[in-house]
Parts: C-alpha cells; structure tokens; sequence
C-alpha cells in the first residue's frame, strides 16, 4: 500500500506534531488510546485526508467521500493513538460503522513514522448499509518509533459512499491476567434494581459479579460480545460468559429450547463469538447442559454423537480464536450423569482443547457434594487428556436441592433455596465458584415463578433466593 505523504503531512499537521516531536509513552492496558471515539459534539482528532470531508452527526463521525478514486487510501480518515503502542502487545480495535453503499473498505493502526511499510493491523472491513460492530484483535509490530495512528480506507469502492463511524476503541490486551471479576452495571438485577431503587437486590445480588449469557437472541452478535468483553477490560476485570447456542439446546426440559439450526450455523456463530472475545482475558462458560443433555436428542430423532461433535468444533474453535479465554465445558450436575460416563462424554466434546469443566450450573445442589462430583470427574479424565480444572456454580445452592415427593421439576424455580458462596477464585479445589446462573432469572413457566418465562428476571425469585423463602 502507499499513502501520499505531501497530502497526508498537511492534513494531519494540526494532530500529530506533538506525537511526532515527542513520542508518548506506553498507556496501560487497561487505558483507552483512541481520544474521540464517540464524536459527542466534535471530529477531533479525526483527520479528513484525500477525498474525503467529515463531520458530527448525532453523535457519530460521518464521512462523505467526495470523489469517486481507485485506492482506499485516497480518501481516508486518521486519528493518532494517545499512547505509543507496545511492540509485541495485542491490542484489539473495534468499532460500529455502516455506509450508503456495501463495500470493501480498510482499517490500519500503523506507525505515524513508517505509515505505509510497518502496520501492524491492516484489515479488509465489509461494510454494509446496517450498523453492525467490528472486533479486530492484532499483535503490533517492532519498531524504533511506536507513535501510532488508526485510519479508515475508504476509497475503491466505485462510488462515493457516506460512512457513519461510532464507539471507536483500541485498548492493549493486559499482559497479567486480571484476577478480579467484573461486575456488569447492565446485569438483569443490577439494572433492574437501580431502575427501582432497590437497594436489598442491589447489595446482595446487583453488585456481584455474575455471568452474562449469549446466544441466537442477539442480533449483533460482535456488538455484544465486544461490548461486554471491553468494559471489563477497561476496568480490568474479568469478563465471564456463557455461550448458550447449542442446537437442539436444553434438549430434555425444553423450557430454554432453541439454538443454532444445524452445525453449519452453530459453528458460525461460536466462531463470530471467539473472534469478538479475540485476545483478550475472559472466561466461558461452554454449552451448559449441553454434554449431559446430549442423550435427550434421541427423544426429537437426533443422535447425540452429533452434539458431541459439534461440542468439540466449539472448543476448538474458542482455542484458536479466543486463546486468553480460561474455557470450562459444562458436565452437569453431581445428580444427573455418572462421573465416569460424563468423563468420556467431554473427552468426546473437546475437554482437551478446554481449561477444564463446570458442575453445577442453573442448579442447587451444595457446593460439597458438587466438589465430590467434580473431583470424580476430574480423576476418570486424567488418563486421556491429563490434569483438568473446574470450576462450580454456587449461585443457588446456599440451602441445598429442593426434595419432596415429586423429584423431576424440583430444578424448576423450587422454593425456599437461597443464595450460595459469593463468586471467587481459590487456591485449592474448585479454581472459582461463581454465580453462573443469573439470580433472579426465571428457569421457566414453573414452581415459585409461575408464569415466568426462562431467563427473565423476577424481583420476587431474587427477594426468595436473598431471604430462603418462600
């Protein structure tokens, strides 16, 4: 690629002389090097360079390429980064945009001194006429001069395109993982309590930190997954999420059905689900239910050797796409699939390609006997795949399981259970207990919730679950 100096010298003159003069020192990572992300009121930074003219419009950069060029970068825009970048450190760029045409357009972070031959993120970006995020991880390069500047290309496209640019970040991926949880202001009872001013829910279960949980239910799926992934980053803290988009998902209650069509579909959207997480530090919950459920998809036809499979494609791909993301494959619960049979069951659904497994998930059973379960699991998997963490919900289980006459829906929404152990890592055992399951939220139309459907949130489960009853 090359970038007409002449032109762009002038244009950038006014925002890069102090970054050329004097080059800034590295942020930390936790630090956001982008100035004006989010166009409140201004362009600035943001250089309009080539063909292009910008403005702030309603909060977002409007670009309009005023000439139709060959190259993309004959009409681009620029900002420099607030700190020098970190050669060898990853990073992760991302981004909303849309334009009035579909088109190929291209992104950079590269060197103010060298712009044209030491990129270290030069990346195609298909935009389209919805507004959608971009997530784009990248290791920066060596180099003497690390001052740095993103751009967007947007000439080539035969036309001349208005692109809307918004919540533009790039943020350093933290060298040592962060060992605090994060605490999600936008949880179901967090948002709910400080929409009504309930200060019980707020301090027992809004300030905790909980799992956030993905699946088909998202539109943008990226937006989400980035959304979520960089605010914990930006107050270095660890994201935790559940992926939940298994097909034939919750195959033997039903009451949280649904999921990917077919392995075609699952695989793209755990793949657009690693790739949003990218580089950075996180922890996923893999498929709750989703190994011991397996055996129930006979029940619609299907063959639970396909979910193994599909499972496996799925730890696989977090691996690859998400390799700081610690990866706990569910197994169920210490009450439903031997430890031996649900060893072999993950070692078929890639437990090998995971951190280790989760026990416990959306139930109640004590912590002790689900350490018992899992320290099983644990020794029937360390012939085949070795030493394996794990990791339990504890986020309803303080007064046990529910028992009375009618043993098969007393995982259902039962009453008189209570909040477990607060979320946290240990030194021996289970690596966390965590809360998992969102307190608060329905398991379905059934015992104490009534009406409520699955995964909505109830002040009234929230209240039982902070006071042990009803």
């Amino acid at each position: 690629m090359r970038l007409f100096s002449t032109a762009r010298a002038a244009a950038l003159a006014a925002v890069l002389t102090v970054a050329t003069l004097s080059v800034p020192p590295p942020a930390s990572a936790a630090a956001q090097l982008i100035a004006n992300g989010t166009f409140t009121g201004s362009t600035t930074p943001w250089a309009a360079i080539g063909q292009t003219t910008v403005a702030a419009e309603s909060n977002r950069l409007r670009i309009d390429v005023t000439q139709v060029v060959a190259n993309p970068w004959d009409a681009m825009v620029a900002a420099p980064t607030t700190a020098a970048l970190n050669p060898g450190k990853s990073y992760t760029l991302s981004f909303d945009a849309y334009s009035t045409v579909a088109f190929t357009a291209r992104t950079t972070v590269q060197y103010t001194a060298t712009p044209s031959s030491n990129q270290s993120l030069a990346a195609d970006v298909q935009l389209t006429t919805a507004s959608k995020r971009y997530s784009i991880p990248f290791t920066a390069a060596s180099a003497s001069a690390t001052a740095a500047e993103v751009t967007f290309q947007l000439g080539g496209s035969g036309g001349k395109p208005v692109v809307r640019l918004d919540n533009v970040s790039l943020m350093e991926t933290q060298t040592t993982r962060p060992t605090s949880l994060y605490v999600s202001p936008l949880s179901h009872p967090a948002k709910w309590a400080a929409d009504n001013g309930n200060t019980t829910i707020m301090t027992n279960i809004g300030s905790k930190p909980i799992f956030e949980w993905f699946g088909g239910w998202f539109s943008d799926l990226t937006l989400a997954v980035d959304t979520y992934v960089g605010a914990a980053q930006a107050a270095d803290r660890l994201p935790m999420l559940v992926a939940y988009n298994i097909p034939n998902r919750d195959a033997c209650a039903g009451h949280s059905g649904g999921g990917a069509g077919d392995a075609a579909g699952y695989h793209a959207w755990v793949t657009e689900f690693a790739k949003a997480i990218g580089t950075r530090h996180a922890i996923v919950v893999l498929e709750p239910d989703g190994v011991a459920a397996a055996g129930c998809v006979t029940q619609i036809g299907k063959d639970p050797e396909d979910q193994y499979r599909m499972l496996l494609d799925a730890a696989q791909v977090l691996r690859a796409q998400a390799p700081n993301a610690w990866v706990y494959l569910d197994a169920g619960n210490a009450t439903w699939i031997p430890a031996a049979e649900m060893a072999s069951r993950l070692v078929k659904s890639g437990i090998a390609s995971s951190r280790g497994f989760s026990v416990n998930v959306s139930n109640y059973i004590t912590t002790a006997d689900s350490e018992t379960y899992a320290v099983a699991v644990k020794a029937a998997l360390q012939p085949s795949v070795g030493a394996k963490t794990y990791v339990i919900d504890t986020s309803r289980n303080g007064n046990g399981p529910y028992v009375d006459s009618t043993p098969d829906d007393n995982w259902c929404n039962p009453p008189k259970r209570k909040l477990g152990a607060t979320p946290r890592q240990q030194t021996s055992g289970a690596e966390y207990l965590l809360w998992v399951k969102v307190p608060g939220d329905s398991d379905g139309p059934c015992g104490i919730a009534g009406t409520i459907p699955a995964g909505t949130f109830s002040p009234d489960l929230a209240m039982a679950l902070i006071n042990g009853n009803p």
